[in-house]
């Protein structure tokens, strides 16, 4: 319990110094740019492709199952809430964290195995500054947009699997969708994925801030990054959805 305290406090003092260094770095839109494309561009034919396949699985599971109670046209409104409030955010933070979470926590990590952190230090140069906060920037930025995306592809997966192939009216598919899913499902969704992306990029950039500087070692904080992004995804999955009730 001790170890797990000291864990939480040295992680939080970390996203304080990460927050402090992320105003000055905002005046270096260069870095945070890229690191948005390194974060959510290069993440994107995953996510265009686990959105897609997703949602064509839930229109066919959905489909079957809403037949079951006579409800078929209700598809478009189970698979729309299903998206945007829990698998668009969650999926996709998942995602993010095997992909770019472990990119970044290998690059900041070999940066600390071949001292280039160190070297920064020594040339009065904030490694916060210029390399922790533009990542952690880039990730948050990222985050909602690739979220928005594979809410999209998923839609578009539902609708092709429960229209096309299903037989589902493609006009209560929609008109459903419509006049039951409002903004609050929206904002909802939202907010989850720019936790996420908080979540995902502070454990990615801190794993690899603190990785031992071996080979051994930068594996290591890959392997934490997962697990601990997951984790916590899935831990700040439930309380929010506790709070939006």
């Amino acid at each position: 319990m001790i170890a797990a305290l000291r864990n939480v406090g040295a992680v939080t003092l970390f996203f304080l110094r990460v927050l402090g260094a992320c105003v000055p770095a905002l005046a270096r839109p260069g870095l945070i740019v890229r690191q948005v494309y390194n974060s959510g561009a290069r993440s994107l034919i995953i996510i265009m492709l686990c959105g897609l396949v997703v949602g064509m699985i839930m229109g066919l599971a959905f489909a079957d199952m809403l037949a079951r109670f006579g409800s078929e046209s209700a598809l478009g409104v189970a698979a729309g809430l299903a998206l945007l409030k829990e698998l668009g955010p969650v999926l996709t933070a998942l995602l993010f964290a095997g992909r770019a979470g472990t990119s970044l926590a290998s690059e900041i990590g070999l940066m600390r195995a071949t001292d280039q952190l160190t070297a920064m230090q020594v040339m009065a140069v904030d490694p916060m500054r210029h390399v922790i906060a533009p990542r952690f920037l880039g990730g948050v930025i990222a985050m909602p947009l690739l979220v928005a995306i594979f809410n999209i592809l998923g839609i578009f997966g539902t609708q092709l699997v429960g229209v096309q192939l299903m037989g589902v009216d493609a006009g209560t598919f929609w008109s459903q969708m419509q006049n039951q899913v409002d903004l609050a499902d929206v904002g909802e969704g939202i907010v989850k994925s720019v936790v996420f992306g908080v979540v995902c990029t502070l454990m990615a950039v801190y794993q690899g801030f603190h990785a031992v500087p071996t080979a051994e070692g930068v594996g290591l904080a890959t392997t934490r990054t997962v697990i601990s992004s997951s984790v916590l995804v899935l831990l700040f999955d439930y309380m929010l959805t506790a709070a939006f009730l």
